[in-house]
């Protein structure tokens, strides 16, 4: 097998690590330190992220939706299938090579879904799309850290204290929704999001279709 090579290395802004891309022939990860964060091999349960939440939205022909995090790609190119021509997309990516890397190394996975007229690329701090303070979209799909504490940087603890999840939802449309991915089960985050006023389902989503590790989506809808 070949070893692993280094395309790529960035600083997370205000973060303590370096984020670093790698690839081994068709295969690419990013790592945070010796942390893996997501491998173009095990995309299942970041796709679950946007089916769950697309599912749960219903007939909303004109939804908004925020993502947080643009990673691989992988929840970006499954909303665009599961969404109609009239839903907007606006993916917030705090590391700016990581959307060059994405327009780079990684375009074969990419796709065109990042011309795609729906999406709007912003590189700021989802947090900062969330404090706008009026009701702006329809759904807000987290994948920046491995769960919901500040992996990636400390500041990031910010998105899922109380009033982190009370600022959410604030900016969430009547009915919308607030959907987290999660590496592993957190029964505070949990309990975090009941008292910030969500309706709450915690569902399991493997790595690869059947197979690969359990990983965890909160779904968290007003009410």
């Amino acid at each position: 097998m070949k070893p692993w090579v280094t395309l790529g290395r960035a600083k997370v802004p205000g973060g303590v690590g370096e984020l670093r891309l790698m690839q081994r022939d068709a295969e690419f990860a990013i790592m945070l330190d010796r942390a893996e964060l997501m491998n173009s091999r095990r995309a299942g349960s970041e796709e679950a992220l946007a089916t769950l939440a697309c599912a749960r939205l219903g007939d909303r022909q004109k939804a908004h939706i925020l993502i947080g995090g643009l990673g691989m790609g992988f929840t970006l190119r499954t909303a665009l299938a599961e969404l109609g021509p009239q839903a907007r997309l606006t993916v917030a990516e705090l590391v700016p090579e990581v959307v060059t890397w994405a327009r780079g190394p990684m375009a074969v996975i990419f796709g065109d879904c990042l011309s795609d007229k729906r999406v709007a690329i912003r590189e700021v701090d989802v947090g900062s799309l969330i404090r706008v303070g009026a009701p702006t979209y329809d759904a807000i799909l987290l994948d920046v850290d491995n769960g919901p504490d500040g992996l990636s940087r400390p500041a990031n603890d910010g998105l899922y204290n109380v009033s982190g999840l009370a600022a959410a939802r604030a900016v969430l449309r009547p009915g919308g929704l607030l959907a987290v991915w999660s590496a592993a089960p957190d029964r505070d985050f949990t309990r975090r999001l009941q008292r910030a006023g969500f309706a709450v389902e915690e569902i399991g989503a493997r790595s690869r279709g059947t197979r690969g590790a359990r990983h965890v989506i909160w779904i968290a809808k007003t009410r």
